[in-house]
Order: C-alpha cells, then sequence, then structure tokens
C-alpha cells in the first residue's frame, strides 16, 4: 500500500499537538512540562527513539514551556535523529541516573539532572515557577523541591491534550488503521487449523513493520477454551478447525497511532456453531447499541446508564470498561460499567467532538466453553459516531 500522507498533514499534526499541550499549561499556570513517558514526548515533539526501550528506562526526556522552548534530552549520539524537525529548538544529552545508567553514582546524577532542569526553569520562567511532571523517580522530585520548584501532576494535562484531535491527526490515524487492516485480512488469509496463535499473530506484527508501524501493545489473541475468560495472550495452542479465535489489536502504527480493533472468526473459517452464533450476536449488539449512545454533549454517567444491558450469564467475565479513548495510544477516557463498577471507579465528564473513542464488549460464560471479543474505534462527530475501521463484521452469523 502507498503511504498517503504529506509532509503538510505531518507537519499541521505536530504544530497541532505542540499547541493543546501549551494551553493545557497555561490552563494550569504551569511555566512547563517535564516529560518521560515516550507517548506524551511524541505527542509534544513528534520524536521517537527507543519507545518501548525507554518505557522503562529513563534514558531521555524533553522539557516544553508553555511560552518558550522545547528542549529534548536525548539519548547517547542519538541528535541526529531529529534532523528537519522544526519543533525542537534545543537537542541536549539525557543525564540518565536511574540504576541501569548510574549504578552506585544515582544520588550523583540525579544532583547534575535537577540542577540542569532548575537552570533552565529560571531562565525561561524565572523564580518560583510551577513545573509540571508525566512522571519520575522520587529522589529526582524531591532535588527539584528543594530548589524551590512547585511541582504538578503533569500526565493528566498530557491527557486532555491529547483527547481532541485534529483533521491532521485523523489523516494519520486512518493511515494506521488501513495498515492494521491489512495486517488482519492476512490473519484472516493465512489462518488454517493446525497452525499456533502465535503463528497467526505474527502477521499482524509483518503487516505492521513493513508499512511503517512501530509497535504492538499486547499479543491479545487466542482461540478455542482460551477465549474464555479473555486476556489470554498468544500462545504456542495448535488451533483446531471450528473453534474461535479472537483478538484485540492494540497495533501501534505509522506515526505512532493505535488502532485499536477486535474481530473473531471460527478457525478454518467454517460456520459456526448455534452458541459461537448466539455469542456472536449478542456482542455485536453490544457495540452497536453503545455506537448509537455516542454523540458531543453525552455526559459519562448518560452515557454508561444508558448502555447495553450485560445479561446475567454473561456480568462475571465482562470487558474491564464499556468504552476508552484512543490516539497515539489507549487515552483518557476510560468508561466504567454502570452499577458497581460506575460506584468504585467510575468518573463523569462530557463526550465531544473529535473524540476517538473503542467501543468494546466481551461475551463469553462463566465457565462457558468460548468467548467472543469485539471492538470498534469510533470518531465523534456533530451527528454521532462514525466508524474509523472498515473491517467487515460476520454478516452471516447474525
Amino acid at each position: 500500500m502507498r503511504n498517503p500522507v504529506s509532509t503538510q498533514t505531518l507537519e499541521a499534526a505536530r504544530a497541532y499537538r505542540l499547541q493543546r499541550v501549551r494551553e493545557q499549561l497555561l490552563a494550569a499556570d504551569c511555566a512547563a512540562i517535564l516529560l518521560y513517558d515516550p507517548v506524551n514526548i511524541r505527542y509534544a515533539t513528534d520524536t521517537s527513539n527507543m519507545q518501548v526501550w525507554t518505557l522503562h528506562n529513563f534514558a531521555r526526556y524533553a522539557l516544553v514551556f508553555a511560552t518558550g522552548p522545547v528542549i529534548l534530552f536525548e539519548f547517547h549520539n542519538c541528535e541526529h535523529l531529529h534532523e528537519g524537525n522544526g519543533l525542537i529548538d534545543e537537542i541536549r544529552h539525557a543525564v540518565s541516573w536511574s540504576y541501569f545508567g548510574a549504578g552506585s553514582r544515582i544520588s550523583e546524577k540525579a544532583k547534575v539532572w535537577a540542577a540542569e532542569i532548575v537552570e533552565l526553569l529560571r531562565q525561561h520562567a524565572g523564580e518560583g515557577a510551577r513545573l509540571a511532571v508525566d512522571k519520575a523517580d522520587f529522589e529526582g522530585l524531591e532535588l527539584l523541591q528543594a530548589q524551590g520548584l512547585t511541582l504538578v501532576e503533569g500526565h493528566s494535562l498530557m491527557e486532555e491534550a491529547r483527547r481532541i484531535k485534529s483533521a491532521a491527526e485523523l489523516e494519520l490515524m486512518r493511515w494506521t488503521i488501513a495498515v492494521c487492516e491489512k495486517g488482519i485480512q492476512r490473519m484472516h488469509d493465512e489462518q488454517r487449523p493446525g497452525m499456533s496463535e502465535n503463528q497467526l499473530w505474527a502477521w499482524l506484527h509483518y503487516e505492521n513493520i513493513r508499512h511503517g508501524g512501530e509497535w504492538i501493545e499486547t499479543r491479545l489473541l487466542a482461540s478455542g477454551p482460551r477465549t474464555n475468560p479473555w486476556m489470554q495472550e498468544s500462545s504456542e495452542r495448535v488451533m483446531q478447525q471450528g473453534e474461535i479465535v479472537s483478538f484485540d489489536t492494540d497495533l501501534i502504527g505509522p506515526y505512532g497511532y493505535c488502532a485499536d480493533i477486535s474481530r473473531a472468526w471460527t478457525v478454518g473459517h467454517v460456520a459456526p456453531t448455534a452458541e459461537q452464533r448466539k455469542l456472536y450476536a449478542l456482542a455485536f449488539e453490544q457495540v452497536h447499541h453503545n455506537m448509537d449512545l455516542l454523540r458531543p454533549g453525552i455526559s459519562h454517567r448518560e452515557f454508561v446508564q444508558r448502555a447495553w444491558d450485560i445479561p446475567q450469564p454473561y456480568q462475571h467475565n465482562r470487558y474491564c470498561c464499556v468504552v476508552h479513548g484512543v490516539g497515539l495510544a489507549d487515552e483518557y477516557p476510560a468508561l466504567a460499567h454502570k452499577g458497581a463498577d460506575w460506584d468504585s471507579s467510575g468518573y463523569d465528564g462530557v463526550i465531544e467532538e473529535n473524540m476517538v473513542l473503542c467501543v468494546e464488549s466481551y461475551i463469553g460464560e462463566r465457565g462457558g466453553k468460548e468467548g467472543i471479543k469485539l471492538e470498534q474505534q469510533v470518531l465523534i462527530t456533530r451527528d454521532g459516531c462514525q466508524p474509523l475501521s472498515q473491517y467487515p463484521w460476520q454478516d452471516d452469523w447474525l
């Protein structure tokens, strides 16, 4: 497939995202935000370097000022990776003070790190600045506070920034979804009895990587009895003809955007049993009932209260949420089911135009033989919700 994304589209998405971050900083009266989460760094600066590795190794970070420069602190000798990126005003060498990089010198390195951050805040924002931080180890945070900085929880600011998508962002996301659907179709065509779950799942990775994608966040593909309960990741289990195979892509594709789609088939693409057909019809009904409710202005609470009622036999194995946001990865909000789930972890808010959401369903009886996982990625428009994925359903099962 040919990549349809133009340079102008990419530049527009970059500018929009940085502006969203700065708007959140100004609204929170923060001079800057210090970013360590590689997804947040990607959103604000559109830089990418060893994304999965830096999720657990604090080896690169960015300092984004509300009304000042964007400074990227990059891993050793990696400055050349970002040539031509006009968002970055300065690239510095990152100071690593995690145990992997610093060993017994953690305290020494953390002091060097903190002194540089404090000096930059004083230079570009003055004394007593409020600094948002998305995540960091406690020793460094204490050093910043000891220098008079007021620290603000910054991950929520980034989630708010990421919540509303621009037209350019949606173009990037649609390309990722097209790549993901290419991978789904490849899995569909290659799937046969006698192959392992891992062999089938590898085709999704193959199509993602060869089209410029990046990684897949989970390995949620299961067959037969491993589909109930849900959340078992792909294995060496050999799939047998007629069993259910279901999956959740969680794919981070080109430009770092996420395609989060779930479908279910039978192994060998044979006709489903009556029980498989029933499970599929219920999951399909849940997804589409809830899609029909989505519109700008509906509150989280109202949506959840009006959401599809899961029949009692399937309540115990229900999915962890009804819908969730998605962008560069799964994002705010995640809406809890009505009842006890809402009481323990629900929170209110408002669905807005140009949010992108994933509508979820898992239907599998407690102790049942199999289950069905379905999910659709949708855009909230002024008229309701618009499916972003065009991958077909099993209409002949309904």
